[in-house]
């Protein structure tokens, strides 16, 4: 297909858009603590840019993971970059399935850039004479354009003909990579020349031309006569290896072996039903707008249509006496309650809607309250008649998220039992990556239904309603649809978990059997020290004055360090330091990269970092935790979730449980915060490599068997098998890298990684791994075996038969084909390894409630649990929960427990 020469070519740098938009645009967060504001400002600007030229064809560049060939150029090249932040690196993969199911062509190619890709598809459509535009905010693409191609930043609205790149830069475009060869750039760390600056970097390509001919004619330089002209030449001639390999890292790729060419970049009809659903997980409404409402076409056909005037409201004893009697003789239902808050340990509950088949669901008001309201049942009576119901084991109930419904009635007294099945854990356990677990995404996705959201009924921000405040007609529409939905889609659910005879397992011998259990450690909470955070927070607060003063002191004046404009001020007008990067309206960057970067030469940058760093600490830790300790109970209540992560691992949130710094000594003053009631101690039992040990069990290695079978130091095992050293003479530093070698490799580490980890040349990190798998080969054969079979099946299990599905593990593009293979390998690890835990928080349980000891699990983190004893009972309990834990899984080598006690979380390791 030939493209239209009046149809510009779109080729959009995503990957330098994205790293923008995080840093430019304010965080952006889902209810369930997904990030998505980088998405969000990439989806409009992608979206900007198409308005603009509807009918071009277009290619969404990416980088790819990995080592490009300018990283075996030069092994320093964006080494001073810091990792990609975690809660960015979270919103690649939604961006990419956004794009997709928009229709547009994506491209990510292993071992070159998006540049390299972006500037072999520009140079061959220039060639055919096909207009080009270049979306992006790198000044490295000046070099690309040309008559035919141009630049567009679409987040400052700027463009960049050739004429505009010499009026910019002082220099044309078949110069620009000769001015990056001698000033270098600071973001890619490419060196150019010491002491060449831009300005002079601009008078030597002015004045004589290219690095070649600059090199050819030194001596003509001085008579350029401008500042530091004279000194110029020997800095050149002492540094002409790095001019020319900077020449080399600044120059863009024009050849690269692509799968498309530049005129079958064209757009496809956008994937509606997958973007509703991206979009609703995504919490997109602006965008779940633009789409319209799903046709027919867009629906599962054996969806059956819901019929609203099916639903029921219970304002009369008549009328609920008739639905307690159809309750009372059904054999399961499904059953919601409707609260005034989020919070389960505040929640008081309005009303409770129900369904027992599809299409039939009542609503029962209880306690609205506005003016008009109409008279309702009394919530004490209806709740004495519910409860022997609630409670009776033998009689199935159903919801959605039962944890939160079960920790609300648990206020009023009723035990929640008989749970038959729990839609979020069915569509969890059925594909646990395929979609958010909510019911909105659920009722979407497989009853091709929009269900009314909360804030359709209840508005937003600070004047949105309270359930109770809400007229019951609405509400009772809102509730019996939460009750009919949640039916349908077990009736949907059910029988494909069942058709899978590991995963309904799954479900209800570990999922569904968990989720009473973290509801009462949730419900019973951990104390928090609140003086001893004060206290903390007070030091802190003090450590940040003393920093701010020495501020003032090194910028010369008072300022408001939390204002940008004023440190931007005098880092780079009044301290002159180089400007490293630029905001989206063209003024220096204050943002954490761009300090870090000017940390590491001038002092004022390194206080105003220590001082964002502590203050960070302060502000999420410890001032925040004091404001969650619950006014009833005075301990800190976190909820647990079992639908977030994709490999079964359970996440925490408000306070996230997971994320508690523990290395660092602030860190460690925190956990001292988590303390036992007076009489009681904490005790924290923690498996011992846990995942190493599951490597060990699925790989069959006869090496890794033997040193885990004997009790052997594996770390230290690794380094006396790699480094060819006897035991007793492995140095700490061959042990510390024998660690990095065993947890890498088990988390997908390449040898550039593992280089970079271990500061090593790449060659002698793949010379570690090889001598590896040299040592231990069923590691090896298992890696091997692993990719083969999920290339076959699509999916990887754990022991237990826990699926996570790859649907990229048979990608044409290589990189995301790979790191799928390194998720396949991964994931059965970590997904046994939680699995385990599960069972272990089970069977510990049961024997707490055998035992008859004042103690219970209080909290779950990593591998880890924590719980809390009565003082003189600490030893039983461990004597206890040790083996319980231990024996949780048959394993090919043991599972080991270490156990101990402290009056606080940090003293109890």
């Amino acid at each position: 297909m030939t493209v239209s020469n009046s149809k510009p070519l779109l080729l959009v740098d995503a990957s330098s858009y994205l790293y923008r938009a995080y840093h430019a645009l304010p965080p952006l967060m889902t209810s369930s603590g997904q990030p998505t504001g980088a998405i969000k400002g990439v989806l409009n600007m992608i979206q900007s840019l198409r308005k603009s030229y509807p009918d071009s064809p277009i290619g969404i560049v990416f980088d790819a993971k990995g080592p490009t060939f300018r990283d075996e150029l030069f092994a320093e090249y964006k080494s001073h970059r810091p990792p990609m932040p975690d809660d960015l690196r979270q919103q690649i993969e939604p961006l990419h399935a956004c794009v997709r199911a928009l229709g547009l062509p994506l491209l990510a190619v292993e071992g070159v850039e998006a540049d390299d890709v972006i500037g072999t598809l520009a140079r061959k459509a220039a060639g055919q004479n096909q207009p080009v535009i270049i979306s992006t905010g790198d000044k490295d693409m000046a070099q690309l354009v040309c008559p035919q191609v141009t630049l567009v930043n679409t987040m400052t609205g700027s463009t960049l003909d050739v004429e505009g790149v010499k009026e910019k830069f002082g220099i044309g475009p078949e110069l620009i990579i000769d001015f990056l060869a001698l000033m270098g750039d600071k973001s890619d760390n490419i060196p150019g020349v010491p002491g060449i600056g831009e300005k002079t970097a601009q008078a030597l390509l002015q004045g004589i031309g290219g690095l070649d001919e600059l090199y050819a004619r030194l001596d003509e330089i001085p008579a350029l006569g401008f500042r530091g002209s004279k000194t110029t030449p020997k800095k050149l001639e002492e540094n002409k290896e790095q001019a020319y390999l900077s020449y080399q890292l600044a120059t863009i790729k024009t050849d690269c072996d692509l799968e498309l060419s530049y005129n079958q970049l064209t757009p496809t009809q956008p994937d509606k039903q997958q973007l509703r659903q991206l979009y609703s997980e995504l919490e997109f409404n602006g965008l779940l707008k633009t789409l319209g409402e799903p046709d027919t076409s867009e629906q599962p056909a054996d969806t059956t249509p819901l019929d609203a005037s099916a639903y029921e409201t219970l304002l009369n004893e008549k009328d609920w006496q008739v639905w307690l009697k159809k309750l009372q003789g059904a054999e399961a239902f499904a059953i919601d309650t409707e609260t005034t808050s989020l919070n389960y340990m505040q929640a008081e509950l309005v009303g409770l809607s129900f369904a027992i088949e599809a299409g039939k669901a009542a609503y029962l008001p209880l306690t609205h309250d506005y003016p008009g309201a109409p008279k309702q049942l009394s919530r004490d009576q209806v709740l004495a008649e519910l409860k022997p119901l609630l409670e009776n084991p033998k009689v199935g109930k159903i919801g959605q998220n039962l944890k939160y419904d079960i920790s609300v009635l648990a206020r009023y007294g009723i035990e929640l039992q008989g749970i038959a099945a729990d839609t979020l854990l069915e569509s969890y356990v059925l594909n646990s990556t395929a979609t958010r677990h909510d019911m909105d995404s659920l009722a979407l996705k497989y009853l091709g239904h929009k269900t009314t959201s909360f804030e359709d009924l209840a508005g937003k921000g600070k004047k949105q309603l309270t359930f109770d405040q809400i007229d019951i007609e609405q509400a009772s529409h809102y509730a019996a649809e939460d009750a009919d939905i949640t039916l349908r889609l077990h009736q949907t659910l059910a029988p494909q978990v069942k058709a899978e005879g590991r995963l309904q397992q799954l479900l209800t011998e570990l999922e569904l059997p968990l989720v009473p259990l973290l509801s009462k450690i949730e419900r019973k909470g951990v104390k928090i020290d609140v003086p001893h955070l004060q206290r903390h927070s007070q030091e802190m607060a003090q450590k940040i004055l003393e920093l701010e003063e020495e501020a003032h002191q090194l910028a010369g004046r008072p300022f408001n360090l939390g204002s940008p404009k004023q440190l931007a001020e005098i880092l780079f007008e009044e301290q002159k330091l180089p400007v490293k990067k630029k905001t989206p309206k063209g003024a220096p960057s204050t943002a954490e990269a761009v300090l870090e970067e000017l940390a590491l030469d001038f002092p004022l940058p390194k206080v105003i970092m220590q001082h964002r760093g502590l203050s960070k600490l302060k502000n999420t830790y410890t001032d925040k935790l004091p404001l969650l300790v619950d006014s009833h109970t005075g301990r800190v209540h976190t909820s647990y979730h079992q639908a977030v992560t994709a490999t079964g691992r359970l996440s925490s949130s408000d306070p996230n449980l997971q994320n508690i710094p523990i290395r660092s000594e602030q860190g460690r003053r925190i956990r001292q915060a988590f303390i036992a009631e007076p009489g009681y101690q904490l005790v924290a039992a923690d498996y011992s490599q846990i995942e190493l040990r599951i490597m060990a069990h699925l790989s069959g290695d006869a090496g890794l068997l033997k040193a885990f079978a004997e009790g052997q130091d594996i770390h230290l095992a690794t380094a006396a098998e790699v480094f060819g050293t006897p035991p007793d003479q492995v140095t700490p530093d061959q042990r510390r890298s024998a660690k990095a070698i065993n947890f890498g490799l088990i988390y997908g580490m390449s040898a550039f990684g593992l280089a970079r980890q271990l500061h090593l040349e790449r060659q002698q990190a793949q010379t570690y791994i090889d001598r590896y798998f040299d040592r231990y080969p069923g590691v090896l054969n298992y890696m091997d075996a692993t990719r083969k079979l999920a290339a076959e099946k699509g999916y990887v299990e754990t022991l237990f038969g826990r699926r996570l599905y790859l649907p990229e593990i048979n990608a044409r593009n290589f990189n995301q084909r790979q790191a799928a293979e390194r998720t396949a390998i991964n994931a059965p690890m970590q997904g046994t390894a939680a699995d385990i835990m599960k069972k272990a928080m089970l069977a510990v349980h049961q024997w707490l409630q055998a035992s008859n000891l004042d103690a219970a699990i209080i909290m779950q983190v990593h591998d880890e649990l924590v719980f809390e004893v009565r003082e003189d009972q600490v030893q039983e309990l461990i004597q206890g929960i040790v083996p319980a834990m231990e024996g949780a899984a048959q394993l090919d080598v043991p599972l080991t427990v270490e156990a101990a006690s402290g009056d606080n979380w940090d003293e109890a390791h």
